[in-house]
């Protein structure tokens, strides 16, 4: 011990007569003459100094407004407001995900930039979003990778005449009153410079989507998922998923087009990578992830890095493509292994981390472009409300009559067509693609984020309303 003591301090004193010697022959070099442009930026870094000495409040403001400072403010600012608010509506029976879109819209102008618009401006400004919404993008992409891996292909082979017939009843009946009501909104409501045709497909599209990870949320929380109406409810969301998807991401193709020539090529590339993803990349998948090495054994980390970079690939081809990097995202998804230790493996990690860390950000990102405040008379909100009406008799009307004319009970086809209503998130991904190829307006936008707020926030009261009427003939019989 001693000696150690011993050689540690010489070792320092070393060091130390090392250095001074250094900096001391040091003193006797010339210093570097700088040019012009270095000159100018040293004297002005000089004077900043000087003159924030002299305020140390003043210093500290410009650290905080500095990019790193500014997005890590804005992510506390997120997970804090999210995760608040998402509590606060589990309580009430609400899936967290409909309290956490809530928070990113009080985040937002319709709240916060109308209460307290110091703040906003200097938590939100204006030049860094486009960090906030690049991150938040790829939380989307990492989100529809899980949900592409949670669909369950055997699902859609399920008692296929009622599933399909059900589930596309409820993507054509709303998506068609969707694009009859753009025929009344589009001249006052649609983006300066959209087509009719493209806004019309965006409001059907935006009209006729099941959010199908949060149904499945509700119907678990609820205890219902292995019952009948569960199942049912299930496999119509998956077929209903991945066609409006698949109707999403052609409509996409074609809005990006510029002419009948390029859309012809652009729906061809699609085709294409679909097919190239089905037939050659899916057999091989289990290879190259190591999964026929293997039995049920716990995937390692190398799994997961090739799982996420086929994803990130298949994400890049289909943004090149022109159709968004989130369809490819869905697509790996989909195409991986149906292995259920590989899938619950990557789910639970990818799903916690862009649940918590990276989803509140898109949520964020999207209250940021909701301005309720544009619905600022009474003729805006009624034509608000109206688009709730038209999305909900579209959603769950098509879905409880068709239902019903396949031969199940009024009540169980009335709770079928309250989940198939739900969007939530899924929604949320939609709009925004179509307000970053600018077809919906600010206004527009604003009043189909609420609507997929109301109607997802009815899905559980719609359930409850559901289950009492379901009893209350047996309370009857009872009493009697």
């Amino acid at each position: 011990m001693k000696r150690a003591i011993l050689l540690y301090v010489i070792l320092v004193s070393l060091f130390g007569f090392g250095m001074y010697l250094t900096l001391d022959h040091g003193r006797h070099l010339l210093p570097p003459k700088p040019s012009a442009d270095v000159a100018a930026t040293i004297t002005h870094t000089a004077s900043a100094s000087s003159s924030g000495a002299s305020s140390l409040l003043s210093a500290l403001n410009e650290n905080a407004k500095g990019p790193l400072s500014r997005l890590l403010l804005q992510v506390i600012v997120i997970m804090v407001a999210t995760r608040t608010v998402g509590a606060l509506f589990a309580r009430f029976g609400q899936p967290p995900v409909i309290g956490e879109m809530a928070a990113g819209i009080l985040l937002g102008p319709s709240l916060l930039g109308w209460v307290w618009p110091e703040a906003f401006s200097f938590v939100f400004p204006k030049e860094s979003m486009g960090i906030l919404q690049l991150l938040s993008q790829i939380g989307v992409c990492l989100f529809m990778f899980v949900v592409g891996m949670e669909l369950e292909v055997s699902h859609l082979r399920r008692n296929t005449d009622k599933v399909v017939l059900v589930s596309h009843t409820s993507i054509m009946f709303p998506f068609l009153l969707g694009s009859v009501a753009a025929l009344y909104l589009y001249s006052e409501y649609a983006a300066p410079g959209a087509s009719l045709p493209a806004f019309a497909l965006f409001m059907g599209i935006a009209m006729s989507i099941t959010a199908f990870p949060v149904l499945v949320r509700i119907l678990e929380a609820r205890g219902i998922a292995k019952t009948p109406l569960g199942t049912m409810a299930i496999t119509c969301a998956a077929v209903d998923d991945a066609t409006a998807w698949g109707i999403l991401a052609f409509v996409v193709a074609i809005v990006r087009a510029t002419g009948l020539g390029s859309t012809i090529f652009n729906l061809s590339l699609v085709i294409a990578f679909v097919a190239l993803m089905i037939w050659a990349v899916r057999p091989r998948l289990p290879h190259w992830l190591g999964l026929d090495r293997t039995s049920d054994a716990m995937p390692g980390r190398g799994t997961m890095a090739a799982a996420l970079l086929i994803m990130t690939i298949s994400a890049l081809v289909t943004e090149v493509i022109g159709i968004h990097a989130l369809f490819g995202a869905f697509l790996a998804g989909v195409m991986m292994p149906r292995k259920e230790y590989f899938l619950n493996y990557l789910v639970v990690r990818l799903e916690n981390f862009s649940s918590l860390f990276l989803l509140p950000l898109f949520f964020a990102f999207s209250g940021l472009r909701t301005q309720a405040t544009l619905l600022n008379d009474a003729a805006s909100w009624l034509i608000c409300l109206a688009i709730i009406g038209i999305a909900m008799l579209g959603k769950l009307g098509g879905t409880m009559f068709i239902a019903r004319l396949m031969g199940s009970k009024w009540n169980d086809a009335f709770a079928l067509g309250a989940l198939m209503n739900t969007r939530g998130l899924v929604e949320l991904v939609a709009l925004n693609i179509g307000y970053d190829l600018g077809i919906l307006s600010p206004t527009i936008f604003a009043m189909m984020v609420l609507m997929a707020l109301v109607t997802t926030f009815l899905t559980g009261p719609l359930l409850s309303l559901a289950e009492h009427m379901k009893r209350r003939p047996v309370a009857a019989i009872a009493v009697s």
